[in-house]
């Protein structure tokens, strides 16, 4: 096993089956701590390079994914990983994509998707999810 986040850390989002998953905004610094092991970034363009292993998922602010199906499986792969690493999933600030993100892995883990922004907005930050677009990906997203 990799490591696992801290429980309390700010923004580690704790799902039903136990795995950790940290959210977070780019645009802040990177947290004390452990580094990531496993990394989504959420970004209308190519991040910088990280140490880390990181996938980058084309998804401008305020909108879905570019590739549904590419969203589908790096999702799935941070769910996947989370049982054994450190899994960040990150957008520029923290909220809209990674929000919605974060709920769509909740669904992977089992919470009901009509419940899953809820859910992350219980658990991660109030709000958490930002446009009613994001809202629907989140209902319509299917493990």
């Amino acid at each position: 096993m990799t490591g696992s986040w801290d429980p309390t850390a700010t923004g580690v989002l704790r799902l039903p089956s136990g795995r950790l998953v940290r959210g977070r905004g780019l645009r802040r610094p990177l947290p004390p701590g452990p580094a990531p092991t496993y990394a989504v970034h959420l970004l209308g363009k190519r991040p910088p390079e990280v140490p880390w292993e990181a996938h980058w998922l084309r998804w401008p602010d305020f909108r879905l994914p570019a590739d549904r199906a590419e969203a589908r499986q790096a999702l799935g792969e941070a769910w996947s990983r989370a049982a054994t690493e450190r899994v960040e999933v990150a957008c520029g600030g923290g909220r809209g994509r990674t929000g919605t993100a974060l709920a769509c892995i909740a669904v992977l883990d089992g919470v009901p998707a009509d419940r899953a922004v809820e859910f992350v907005r219980r658990h991660y930050d109030p709000k958490a999810v930002e446009t009613p677009w994001q809202r629907r990906y989140v209902r319509r997203f299917t493990p």
